[in-house]
């Protein structure tokens, strides 16, 4: 890649000298629950190739990437020199600015050299959550219109290979890169990161190989045409209800967030973080990569997956500074360091994000992790991901019981059922606007204006913000249960019954009642090695809470269903509540 003009190389290298203080961004005016960030540091108008441009200029022989598992290591000159061959292959290939090409793996080296090499071409990265199963795929790949596939040939219980094979079995025949496949009209080349990948498909090496001159010197005039504006990420949203959205991101969205977030952390070259969340979602490809190239800091990859015994071995053996997880990841590493402690006096900073952190994991990972400037989180997707977060310098409890502060450049307001903006301290639905709300849906316009109205994002996410500008996540306004008239909101419910000395974690829903129309659900973990029944918990809620908030049914389990990224799936609970019940009240069940 060539480096930066004088004047692009200046304003992204003034990134790491610009700090960022709290006190900039405004108070709720007049009383109002609406806050703007503050105006510095200045947005950058670039996009993710000049972004890893100049990491290459600045910190070319520094250590970029290290995947422990698969035993790579790379400097920023390795990483530059493999990206631009890998995006000389995508151009082999015959594809064309704009053209989609889906990755579908767990976090891998080819992973990120993916989602670089389609920056750099000009191509959208289109994110395949590794969950995902037959019919998601097929959808995800139509939805979008994906003329390549790069996969993993397995992962875990999932045979990806064999999947490909059964929605495209034309491949058995085809040429690789000449797939015409029924069920997947517009797909034309696969490539599995395997060194046989079998018939009608690529190896990732073949095609690490297979451009030459021709397609270097069309690079360097793709890249003359690439605009910060442009869809560059396609990341489908939890398809909760109805079939999943792809949220469509541009290089502006991703690449100034990624600036932000890393810098709420204090994040420098001398830091190394370690990415053990998954690289398909916003937390690891964003915050993670993004985040740590925009600072020419070190990404370390644990695994292809979270397991708390690697990544502590990786958190001592690579001296990283920072790590990132989601509360239950945490929780588990501090199980583990129970039974083998581990040297983790390198550490100091990270991001907690995904789900509320009870104050006792906060205090234990401030301690036992050696993490005293661990930061909260809140975002979603389509804002590309987070717009509050919290001060490596905030108090533990402000840490555990709010998600921080708005961050620079963006807006945010709590509205009414009305749209009114609510007085400070009222709660509403939290909508937020500014550079990193998304382009929209992709092809989907209906969806997009409904939730994109006037530039505000709403986020269906029930906040208060406080006189200060802090932010308190309530819930979300389709979880809210009305029953007999009466509003409640499940978070209230969480947080009384996370009090109970045995509970590990709690989740409030509502199921249907032909009487009151809802009533209140809870299932709870206990905490290890603890015993815990239905009737000390109504009995701990009896005469505390308001008889209506009081859960008809409580269910003790021994795991809280979970998305990859640690969001809790009530809509799964549900289910499995309405088909338990529906077994019990069934006289020929029993």
């Amino acid at each position: 890649m060539s480096i930066l003009n004088e004047s692009l190389a200046s304003q992204i290298s003034g990134w790491s000298s610009q700090s960022e203080q709290p006190e900039e961004s405004s108070a709720p005016r007049n009383d109002l629950s609406y806050v703007r960030g503050p105006s510095a540091p200045s947005l950058a108008y670039v996009t993710i190739p000049q972004l890893l441009r100049d990491a290459v200029s600045r910190f070319g022989p520094r250590e970029a990437m290290v995947f422990c598992e698969q035993n790579i290591r790379m400097s920023y000159y390795d990483l530059d020199r493999a990206v631009d061959e890998l995006a000389s292959g995508f151009l082999a290939l015959g594809l064309e600015k704009g053209d989609r090409v889906g990755i579908w793996s767990p976090n891998r080296c080819e992973w990120v050299l993916t989602q670089f090499a389609t920056a750099r071409a000009g191509l959208i990265l289109v994110n395949i959550n590794p969950a995902y199963r037959l019919s998601e795929l097929e959808y995800a790949l139509n939805e979008v219109g994906c003329k390549a596939l790069v996969a993993a040939k397995s992962f875990k219980s999932s045979d990806y290979d064999g999947m490909i094979r059964r929605l495209a079995p034309e491949l058995d025949l085809a040429l690789p890169g000449r797939l015409q496949a029924a069920r997947l009209p517009q797909l034309r080349s696969v490539i599995l990161m395997e060194d046989e990948p079998g018939p009608g498909v690529y190896s990732f090496k073949q095609l690490q190989s297979l451009g030459g001159p021709a397609q270097q010197l069309r690079l360097t005039q793709i890249d003359k045409t690439l605009n910060p504006d442009d869809a560059i990420n396609i990341q489908f949203t939890s398809g909760t209800t109805g079939s999943p959205k792809g949220a469509t991101l541009s290089h502006y969205n991703i690449v100034n967030n990624a600036r932000f977030v890393t810098d709420r952390i204090a994040l420098t070259e001398t830091d190394r973080l370690a990415i053990p969340v998954p690289l398909y979602h916003c937390f690891g490809m964003v915050m993670g990569v993004l985040g740590t190239v925009s600072k020419g800091a070190a990404m370390v990859f644990p695994g292809e997956a979270f397991e708390a015994e690697s990544t502590l071995d990786a958190l001592a053996e690579e001296r990283c500074t920072a790590v990132y997880g989601v509360p239950t990841m945490f929780s588990a590493m501090l199980d583990a360091l129970e039974s083998e402690r581990r040297d983790l006096s390198s550490l100091r900073t990270g991001i907690m994000a995904g789900a509320l952190c009870p104050v006792e994991v906060m205090q234990r990972v401030n301690s036992e992790m050696n993490m005293s400037e661990v930061t909260i989180c809140y975002g979603m997707t389509e804002t590309s991901p987070v717009s509050f977060q919290s001060f490596v310098d905030d108090p533990t409890e402000k840490r555990c019981e709010t998600v921080g502060r708005v961050h620079p450049h963006l807006e945010v307001k709590c509205i009414d059922q009305h749209g009114q903006i609510t007085p400070v301290g009222v709660q509403g639905e939290l909508c937020t606007r500014g550079y990193s709300v998304m382009k929209g849906y992709w092809g989907n316009p209906e969806k997009t204006a409904q939730s994109i109205r006037d530039g505000w994002m709403h986020t269906g996410d029930l906040a208060v913000l406080d006189r200060d500008g802090v932010c308190t996540i309530t819930g979300r306004v389709k979880d809210m249960i009305i029953r007999g008239g009466e509003n409640i909101y499940p978070r209230e419910i969480e947080a009384y019954l996370m009090r109970h000395p045995l509970v590990s974690d709690v989740q409030v829903f509502g199921i249907p009642d032909e009487k009151l129309g809802e009533v209140v659900c809870a299932w709870v973990t206990a905490k290890p090695g603890e015993t815990l029944n239905e009737k000390q918990l109504s009995a701990f809620c009896q005469g505390q809470i308001a008889h209506f908030k009081v859960p008809r049914h409580i269910r003790i389990v021994d795991e809280i269903p979970m998305t990859v990224t640690g969001k809790p799936q009530k809509f799964v609970m549900r289910d499995k509540m309405l088909e338990l019940l529906g077994k019990a009240s069934d006289p020929a069940a029993s």
